[in-house]
């Protein structure tokens, strides 16, 4: 498992922690899960202290689902590097780190967040961004690279086409849409994804193809990232294990079509005689087995797991 932040984020989330009480933090963060349960938006972040709770118990899984998503379009788009960066309704900054990290041709970023206590956070932890406050109605600055990561989930299902869309409006090269992996966060990505394509982009992941979602019924399209916990990621969590899935869903919308093939929406299901890949693809959903006998064919596929992308 990597990493939960690079090394100098996270000496400098440990350099603000110093004389802070974990007790404190966990009591705040235990009533931040249950608010955002509630169907509630970051307005509960009262003071630095809420803010720290939000930055040891939530944004470590924001953080590696950010760097999963920019995993993959690493992957699709090797040639793909963005000199700016918009991070739309920021938080501290924990998707402007991912993509940071991702890729360092970024000089330039710039974030969204209405939030002060947020702000402050982010402007220690990232001093050369520019810091704007405002909400997702503010006027925006484009770049090559917008993102907006668990930000659709704080609004109306009904208006996450629109936001998407005024998001596209402001985008140079790609945008970036990174949701709670539940029936709702995906419902949501679908309702951007659509509008995106009406408006004129295409999808470059995780769906290969610009054509009408194939998801029905209960079923959602949905991924996971495992990352470590630390020691007080734990104790705020009141947690037993030392890692964490985060489930995910998402969205990568460009200018030009970048990708084609297949992905695998699901984990594989290996038994004695093969494995089954769970894939989604311009013909819709599908689920091709390979047979193990078919030593060729097979060695190809034996290594892929849930969210790989197959050419």
């Amino acid at each position: 498992m990597n990493p939960v932040f690079p090394p100098a984020l996270a000496a400098s989330i440990a350099q603000m922690l110093e004389g802070v009480s974990r007790k404190d933090l966990a009591q705040r963060a235990v009533k931040q899960s249950a608010a955002y349960r509630a169907g509630q938006n970051s307005g509960g972040i009262a003071g630095r202290d809420d803010a720290l709770a939000y930055l040891l118990a939530r944004a470590p899984a924001t953080f590696a689902a950010s760097a999963a998503v920019f995993a993959r379009i690493r992957e699709i788009a090797p040639d793909f590097a963005p000199q700016s960066l918009a991070d739309i309704g920021a938080g501290p900054g924990t998707a402007a780190w991912a993509a940071m990290a991702a890729w360092a041709s970024l000089t330039t970023v710039s974030m969204l967040e209405p939030n002060a206590h947020f702000r402050e956070l982010a402007q220690k932890l990232m001093p050369q961004a520019s810091i704007i406050a405002g909400d997702l109605g503010a006027d925006k600055t484009g770049a090559d690279l917008v993102v907006a990561a668990y930000v659709l989930a704080e609004q109306p299902e009904r208006i996450a086409g629109a936001i998407a869309c005024d998001l596209w409006k402001i985008t140079g090269k790609m945008l970036v849409l990174v949701e709670p992996g539940t029936p709702q966060g995906f419902a949501r990505i679908r309702a951007a994804r659509a509008a995106l394509i009406a408006a004129g982009a295409h999808i470059a992941a995780p769906c290969t193809h610009d054509k009408a979602c194939p998801m029905s019924g209960d079923d959602w399209c949905h991924f996971s990232q495992r990352l470590p916990r630390s020691r007080d990621h734990m104790t705020l969590k009141d947690a037993s294990v030392p890692f964490e899935d985060e489930r995910y869903s998402y969205v990568v919308a460009t200018p030009e079509k970048i990708s084609s093939g297949a992905r695998i929406i699901k984990p594989p299901v290996e038994s004695k005689p093969g494995i089954v890949l769970p894939l989604c693809d311009e013909t819709g959903l599908r689920n091709p087995f390979v047979a193990g006998r078919d030593k060729e064919a097979y060695r190809a596929v034996r290594k892929l797991e849930w969210g790989d992308w197959v050419r």
